[in-house]
């Protein structure tokens, strides 16, 4: 079984390629935090998507964008013009959810834009008309 979870933050803007035979690849790297520790570390992994999802990605994430990558790991060779043999281990994602949304030029957390952005055009609520719960007796949960 191979299989990889991971949420962190894009560490750069994703780069869009194009296959000879036209299938999209989309690269990019992220930075994961590392749980409990007291120096804020973290990972970086390289992250390969491929087709419309890469396309998505390109289209949509920049630079420290909050997404979830459901994937696999892989590993590659190749050899350098010097004729060095490299090793590359990459997170080849099969689902990419964007955590964090909006343009691609809103490069600042979106999740305060969401919030208001929504709620725009609701000043027109007449809070008289709620009323406040005395005792939690009466609450189903």
């Amino acid at each position: 079984m191979n299989v990889v979870v991971l949420i962190g933050r894009l560490t750069r803007d994703p780069e869009l390629r194009f296959t000879a035979t036209g299938k999209a690849v989309a690269t990019f790297s992220l930075a994961v935090n590392r749980p409990f520790s007291k120096t804020n570390e973290a990972d970086f992994f390289n992250i390969v998507v491929w087709g419309k999802p890469a396309e998505n990605c390109a289209n949509y994430l920049a630079k420290g964008r909050l997404v979830g990558i459901e994937g696999r790991l892989q590993t590659r060779s190749y050899e350098t013009q010097t004729g060095e043999k490299r090793y590359v281990t990459e997170v080849v994602a099969n689902m990419v959810e964007f955590l964090e949304w909006g343009d691609k030029k809103n490069q600042g957390n979106s999740s305060s834009n969401i919030a208001t952005d929504d709620f725009n055009g609701l000043d027109d609520i007449n809070l008289d008309d709620f009323q406040a719960i005395d005792e939690d007796d009466d609450v189903p949960f």
